[in-house]
């Protein structure tokens, strides 16, 4: 067992709170504090004693604020005393001799300073031990790694460290100069046995070299990275140099270095800039006007503007905020608001998953696009709209091989240069409307699009580089899913829309379309009236349809008639208050008449109901025996069903 000769004594210092440095003993002390409680502080300390006791916190790197608890406080620090003190307006020096280390047992405070009750040891090995010395030379072994890892550590640390021989101090001395982690030197500190403090240290050496090795190594690749890039980009400012002095044109060395450097600060992967870098090259020997090297233009602007680390900042899903925004935006819709919530939340749960790929199915007019824009805006992402309606060719998506004439880059490309962030809100817009023809199936060009496996390295024919699509939410609207392939239809997930109630319609129409038409064409609420009765007789005699698409048209019929009556009586406040009698006067002739029920049994006449995108409709089906040769008339649009169903009938 390790010998000490111990030295304890019981003090009450003034209490400094340090944010970076830690003091140890023997070793000065040199603070400079802007804080002005903490230099008022050092100001009352000087004007006495000078004696104070320097103490970090528990969590290191908190605010400077003085205004700390004793539970916030580590329990050892060091006793200084004031040798050099040198304040300025905004700013205090001080420079510090360290005594011993100092147990905290209480605190209180006197006016504005904190004072503190503490047990002063010191312990001084009063002889060797074999653990000691194998400890002693097993961080010597440790500090010489550590030090020929550190470019450019001082010579008079080194001999510093070298020519102390007490294990204790020497253990203090490491830790000032050599460790960089502040949690490692409070370790050191903590520690008044010999023996243990330099456990310490050798454990705090191990860690904090695998870590030196491993930044050294990483600046190591990346300034060969950044030197190589920068010598060829020296290079060819010494050539325009050059041919300036030779009198010859430099616009085209502007633009050549202008890719250069925009090449050098965009942080490529070496493939890639080697790539681009050669492309540079190749544009350097054309024409200007050369058709080639407008290829190659449009190429190198087209890499270099997309948002290659670019993304928008998510401050995490709020989903009563989700909730607010889509009832704000959309009456109705129940089951749809509470399964993109359900998405929501577990988009919240596990931020890196990728495999959820929405897919809005609903009649035209129900409001598929708005929600997908709803969704952006509820995740605070860019939203961006890709239109596939009548898209044929492959190419579409996936982009022109530059060997064409007018290559560009695929839709998908365009959207996210559009968004101008690599992880935006995409909105796959009418995604059954893709056709094929010899050109190519645009539907499969979508599954890389669409597969989390694969949309990772996206490859763009026209960019010949991956891109990186697995951070892009991608929502999918369809009015059908009879036209969208099997295997596109397995990689997204559907939510069906279904049609809008006339309740549902009826409150559309008051919250978003009037308001929202009303302001189309400048008018207010005082120049045009529309009660509930006269939006029912709309919905109900003017418009049969799943969504309020044809509706909002006819609202925009009744604005544009009032505003020419506005226009042609600007001085007076024309007030036009819609009943449903005057209908017919901004609208026309009803288009839709109620279908009445008998109030008696008809023979030959049965009621029937179909289903349609507007809900449903009542049908009559009418059979009539007429003398003939006993064949069977069929009339009208029939399937398949009811013909089977008409022959059937006349069996019996």
């Amino acid at each position: 067992m390790s010998s000490y000769t111990e030295k304890t004594i019981e003090e009450v210092f003034p209490v400094v709170v340090l944010d970076d440095s830690v003091p140890f003993p023997s070793i000065p002390l040199n603070v400079t504090v802007y804080e002005r409680s903490v230099m008022d502080n050092f100001v009352n300390i000087n004007e006495h004693e000078g004696y104070f006791l320097a103490v970090n916190r528990k969590k290191v790197g908190e605010s400077t604020s003085q205004t700390v608890s004793l539970s916030q406080l580590q329990k050892v620090g060091c006793v200084c005393k004031i040798v050099s003190f040198d304040k300025n307006e905004d700013s205090v020096r001080v420079d510090a001799d360290c005594f011993c280390r100092a147990e905290i047992i209480s605190c209180h405070r006197v006016g504005g300073l904190m004072f503190a009750k503490v047990i002063c040891k010191a312990l001084k090995l009063s002889s060797p031990t074999p653990v000691i010395a194998s400890l002693k030379k097993k961080a010597d072994a440790l500090v010489e790694k550590a030090v020929s890892s550190i470019p450019g550590f001082p010579e008079h640390l080194k001999k510093a460290i070298k020519e102390t021989k007490d294990p204790a101090q020497f253990a203090d001395v490491v830790a000032s100069t050599v460790l960089i982690r502040p949690e490692n030197k409070i370790a050191v500190l903590a520690e008044f046995e010999p023996e243990q403090r330099l456990g310490v240290l050798c454990n705090a050496l191990e860690e904090e070299s695998k870590i030196i090795l491993t930044e050294l190594e990483i600046q190591k690749k990346t300034k060969a990275r950044i030197e190589e890039n920068q010598k060829e980009y020296y290079m060819r400012e010494q050539l325009r140099v050059l041919k300036s002095e030779l009198g010859e044109d430099e616009d085209d060395d502007e633009e050549l270095s202008e890719y250069y450097a925009k090449i050098i600060n965009a942080g490529f992967d070496p493939k890639i800039s080697a790539k681009l870098v050669k492309e540079v090259g190749k544009l350097s020997k054309l024409p200007y006007a050369s058709p080639e090297s407008n290829v190659i233009r449009t190429y190198l602007d087209t890499v270099l503007d997309l948002p290659w680390n670019r993304t928008t900042d998510e401050k995490g899903i709020d989903l009563a905020r989700a909730q607010k925004i889509l009832d704000k935006d959309h009456d109705g819709m129940t089951e749809v608001k509470e399964r993109i919530i359900e998405y929501l939340a577990v988009k919240k749960l596990t931020p890196n998953l990728k495999n959820q790929i929405i897919c809005l199915v609903g009649a035209p007019g129900v409001g598929k696009t708005s929600v997908a824009s709803s969704i952006a805006r509820a995740l605070g992402r860019n939203f961006v709209r890709v239109s596939l309606g009548g898209v044929r060719d492959e190419s579409d998506i996936r982009g022109h091989r530059k060997t064409y004439v007018a290559a560009m880059p695929g839709r998908i490309i365009n959207a996210i240069n559009e968004a101008q962030v690599c992880n935006p809100l995409i909105l796959l817009d009418e995604i059954d409307k893709l056709t094929r023809d010899s050109h190519g199936d645009p539907a499969s060009a979508l599954l890389e699009v669409l597969d989390p496996d694969q949309n990772k390295n996206f490859r763009d024919h026209f960019l010949e580089i991956p891109f990186d699509l697995s951070d892009c939410i991608f929502i999918a609207t369809a009015n059908t899913l009879d036209t969208i392939p099997k295997p596109l239809i397995d990689r997204m997930e559907i939510i069906t829309m279904k049609s809008y109630s006339r309740l549902e319609k009826l409150s559309i129409a008051k919250h978003h379309l009037i308001p929202k038409q009303l302001a189309k064409h400048g008018l207010t609420k005082k120049n045009l009236r529309i009660t509930d009765a006269v939006i029912l007789d709309m919905i109900d005699h003017y418009t049969a349809e799943a969504g309020v698409r044809t509706l909002e048209k006819k609202i925009a019929a009744i604005c544009r008639k009032v505003a020419l009556k506005v226009a042609e009586s600007p001085e007076e406040t024309t007030v036009c208050k819609i009943r449903s009698e005057d209908l017919n006067a901004y609208l026309g002739m009803t288009r839709i008449i109620d279908e009445k029920l008998s109030s008696k049994d008809e023979i030959g006449v049965v009621n029937g109901l179909a289903y349609t995108e507007a809900g449903g409709d009542l049908l009559k089906v009418e059979a009539l025996a007429v003398k003939g040769s006993g064949k069977l008339e069929l009339t009208g649009s029939l399937g398949d069903v009811m013909k089977e169903s008409a022959k059937i009938a006349i069996t019996l």
